[in-house]
Parts: structure tokens; sequence; C-alpha cells
């Protein structure tokens, strides 16, 4: 009876329809020899992963985020302290703390904005202008993923590398209008303008679907080269810088009084600041530590110091002095021009962008200026507007396959398509800046009293002095 029992169940069983195993029984697939090299050499020369395999590396890249994280802390020390310092010894001792707090007020607000929205429609798919929502508050925004910014580069850590950028340039912007404009109505025009004007120019510069975003989106209709921010960064803050100080009016006492800077010590360092940060502004927009990476450092090493001294030589040869401040406008010139086209010039290519950026921003400084009558307080259109739009001029005319093999495949109509981006760029953030200044003006003023100008912003506004005895 037992054996019986035993050999229906038997036939019982060959006669139930297979079961089908899920996909959680099913062991998944073992990476071969061949996939986790093909992994360590995408990781190596920085591309996409070449197999479906699952990947024993499937995270961020540990040295590629290392620096990224680097330049992230290195970006953000180009505010703080680099631009706070060298603005703040190119003003007046009496308004020192006030271009610090400015400093400080933005980066702060712009940290948060970044963190609601800023970054989702900076970078997020949408349309050629600007992105969805599908990153607010950082939702999906993680140190364990890679993919929104990089292939090797963890998602949180992209995110914040595109916060400093987005810190530092509405920051430059107080340059222009320093000494005489109400910290409630930077706070304001800045809440604006960076959904005016910068959140639309870094999804159209640097995303994936954006207008003018030559290296990653083939359909772009305009398909232009920014390596690190020519477009987005100097030249919508040095444009914007120009129309908010010819709306704002000159300081009281521009052109009648000399108004030197306090402390050529502190605009120094912060020049060296600056200098230093600048790396991580440019080299770690390869975003990876790689070639392209190294390329970028070098041509900015070049440009920079071969620009601060062009600039300290050219007013030695006119004035007959060469002067600390010559040698540090040079310097910034110098990492301003280059920007753009760090990533794709030689070291030759760096040495021209050098010597012009030593020579026409410092013309446009001292003469352009003084043509026109405007109070541009501490150069930010001189050096940024002017700057970068030479920058991203020069870009389309040095730019070789030599230096980064991307340029091959846009070579053909570069020009054309960064000229055209220069054109979107200056119309773009001087009207918006101008509508942006006169709904301030018109809800609660751009300038405080004559009073409170005469007497400093750091007491009126701040309520301290930088300086005591």
């Amino acid at each position: 009876m037992r054996n019986f029992l035993i050999i229906a169940g038997l036939l019982f069983a060959t006669l139930l329809p297979p079961t089908v195993a899920s996909a959680a029984d099913t062991p998944a697939k073992t990476p071969t020899v061949e996939d986790r090299i093909a992994d360590l050499e995408a990781y190596m020369n920085n591309v996409a992963r070449q197999t479906n395999a699952p990947s024993s590396i499937a995270g961020p890249g540990p040295g590629h985020n290392a620096w990224q994280m680097t330049s992230t802390a290195l970006v953000l020390f180009m505010t703080l302290p680099g631009l706070a310092l060298f603005y703040g010894g190119l003003v007046r001792k009496k308004n020192v703390l006030s271009v610090m707090a400015q400093c400080l007020g933005i980066a702060g607000m712009v940290t948060i904005l970044w963190w609601v929205c800023g970054y989702s429609l900076s970078f997020a798919a949408g349309s050629p202008y600007l992105g969805n929502l599908d990153f607010a508050f950082f939702k999906g925004v993680s140190g364990t993923e890679v993919g929104q910014g990089s292939n090797w580069i963890s998602n949180n850590v992209w995110a914040i590398f595109q916060l400093t950028f987005a810190i530092i340039t509405p920051a430059l912007i107080v340059g222009a209008i320093a000494e005489r404009m109400k910290f409630s109505a930077i706070m304001l025009f800045i809440l604006i303008w960076m959904f005016a004007v910068y959140f639309p120019f870094a999804h159209m510069v640097w995303a994936a679907d954006g207008l003018m975003c030559g290296p990653l989106n083939p359909s772009a209709a305009i398909k232009a080269l920014d390596f690190a921010g020519g477009t987005v960064v100097h030249m919508t803050s040095g444009w914007s810088a120009l129309v908010l100080c010819l709306i704002l009016g000159p300081r009281i006492g521009f052109g009648k009084h000399p108004m030197p800077p306090h402390s050529m010590v502190l605009c120094m360092v912060g020049t060296g600041m600056l200098w230093v940060g600048w790396y991580g502004f440019n080299a770690g927009s390869a975003l990876a530590a790689d070639g392209i990476a190294a390329q970028a450092f070098t041509t900015t090493t070049l440009a920079a110091a071969t620009a601060g001294f062009v600039w300290g030589m050219a007013e030695y040869l006119i004035k007959g002095k060469p002067s600390i401040l010559g040698f540090c406008s040079g310097i910034v010139a110098g990492l301003v021009v280059v920007t753009p086209a760090c990533g794709f010039v030689t070291t030759s290519g760096a040495m021209i962008i050098g010597v012009l950026a030593g020579i026409v921003p410092f013309l446009a400084c001292w003469k352009l200026k003084a043509l026109l009558g405007y109070d541009d307080a501490l150069d930010t259109f001189g050096v940024h507007g002017v700057g970068g739009t030479m920058g991203a001029l020069l870009t389309g005319l040095l730019a070789t396959k030599d230096a980064n093999p991307i340029v091959e495949g846009l070579a053909q109509g570069l020009l054309g398509a960064q000229l055209k981006a220069i054109m979107i760029t200056i119309l773009w953030s001087v009207i918006a800046t101008a509508v942006i200044a006169f709904i301030v003006k018109a809800v609660i003023g751009l300038k405080p009293t004559e009073d409170v100008e005469r007497a400093g912003l750091d007491l009126s506004e701040h309520g301290e002095e930088g300086y005591h005895g």
C-alpha cells in the first residue's frame, strides 16, 4: 500500500503544470572576468560601462568622486572667502562688511533655492530652455547612484558641485553695484534673477536636452561649447551687472572724489584664493580626474599667469608703475577668459588667451568705463562681461580636437554657434535684468538714503564695523 501511494504521488506530480521561478529565485548573472575588466577600463577612461552584466563597481568611482568633492570645495572657496576678500579689499573700509554680507546672504539663499527646485529646473529633462521638477527637494539625488551628471560621479556630489557655480555667479554682480544698493534689494533682485536668468542658462548650455549644449545634445539648435561657464557664469553676471549699475546710478561723489580700495592686501589675498579655487571651477568641470581635467588645469594656469603679467606690464608701459591691482585684475581676467575654452584648447591656445585677456579687459576697465561714464565699482563688467564674451568667442576660434576629441564633431560651424550663444546670452541677460531691476525699484527701492550711503553700509545696514580704532 505504501509503495502504491508513493507511485501515485509521483504520477500526480508529473501532471501538474511546471512552476515558474520568481526573479528572486533566479541567481543573478555573475560578471565574467571580461565584464569586470571592461568595467575597470571604462572607469579609467571615464566612459560609460560597457557590459549589461551586474557590475562589481556599480556606484561612483572613488577617484573621480574624490576629485569632484575636492573641486566642489574649491569652487565654494572661490566665493567664501575668495570673492568676499577680493571685493572687500576693493571697496572703502566703511563698506567692507556689506560686500561680505552680500556674499554670505547669496550663498545661503541660493542653496535653499537649489534644493527646492533650482537644481531640477537646471538639470532635469524638460524643454530646451528649462528643466522640470523631477529632482525638486533633491528627490532621487543619491550618493550611491550615478548618471545625472557623469558616469562615475555621485548624483548628490554633482548637484552640490553645480550649486557652487550657482552661488558665485550672482555674487559676481555685487562688484558692479558695491557701496550703493540696499541689502534687501540685492536679495530680492538675486532671488528673481536666479529663476529668470541663471536656471534657464544652466539648462540651455549644460543639460543633455539644452538649446545650446553642443557636447551632449545631438539635436541642439545651437551646438556651442562652454566648458566651465563663459556664458552661464561670466557673461550672464557681467552683462547683468552693467545694466544694474546703469539703472542704479553712480555712487555719491563718483567722478568728483577719489574712491581708492581700502586694502590691497585683502584684494591680493582674495585673488590668490580665487586662482586656487578656479582649478575646481575649470578642471573640475571635466567631471573626472582624467586627461581632460589635466588639460584644463594646465591651460588655466598658463592663461591666468600670462594675463596677470601682461596687464601689469601694460600699466608699467602706459602709466609708469605696475600696480598690485593691475596684477590681480589681470589674473582674474585670464581665469575668466579661459574658462569656456580651458578643456578645448591646447597650451598655445591658452597663451593666446592669456595675452588677449591681459589687454582687452584692461582697456575696457581703463578707457571704456571712463568714456561711457558708468560706475562699475569693482569692474565686474570690464572683467567678467567683456572677458566672458571674449572667452566664448575665442573658444570658437581656438578649440581643437588635439585638446579634446569632442571638438571634431562640432568644429564645422562652431564659430557661428558661439556667436549665436553670445547674442542670446547678452540679450536675455540685459532684458531680464532691466525688468527685474525696475520691479524691485518699484516694490522696495534699490538705493539706501544719501545719509546711509555717506555713512557707509556696514554700520547702517548690518550694525557692525570691519575695523575699530
